[in-house]
């Protein structure tokens, strides 16, 4: 077995204390609880948080951290799963997540390509009439 420091990750999967996203609701209509478990399996050990990944009326995405508690178990040695280090650089409480920054560029980079097309597309059905 390799050491943890090795960066396989190995030891984040067999932590005993990791805070990551919980599925709940429907099948069309998730929602997410972020948890402290020890394991995947075992029982959840306290909720410090929640998201909604589907935008409301007003196109926002709702999520509702308890900062104090997720101090506290990073304080005592808990891991944190990808994606709730995402939220949580997206909220302020981590530094941005790198997958974050390119998330944003390739979007930026499909609305310029989508709007270069329908100008080509409105350019040749002009010359056309």
């Amino acid at each position: 077995m390799l050491p943890p420091a090795s960066g396989t990750g190995t030891f984040v999967r067999t932590s005993e204390k990791v805070i990551r996203l919980l599925r709940q609701g429907c099948t069309n209509r998730p929602f997410f609880h972020i948890v402290r478990r020890k394991n995947q399996y075992r029982p959840v050990i306290e909720q410090v948080g929640t998201f909604d990944p589907l935008p409301n009326e007003h196109n926002e995405k709702l999520t509702s951290l308890n900062y104090e508690r997720i101090r506290h178990w990073i304080g005592n040695g808990a891991h944190v799963s990808k994606p709730v280090e995402q939220l949580l650089g997206l909220a302020g409480f981590f530094p941005i997540h790198p997958t974050s920054y390119m998330n944003a560029w390739r979007n930026r980079k499909a609305i310029k390509e989508n709007q270069e097309k329908s100008i080509n597309v409105d350019d040749k059905t002009e010359d056309k009439q």
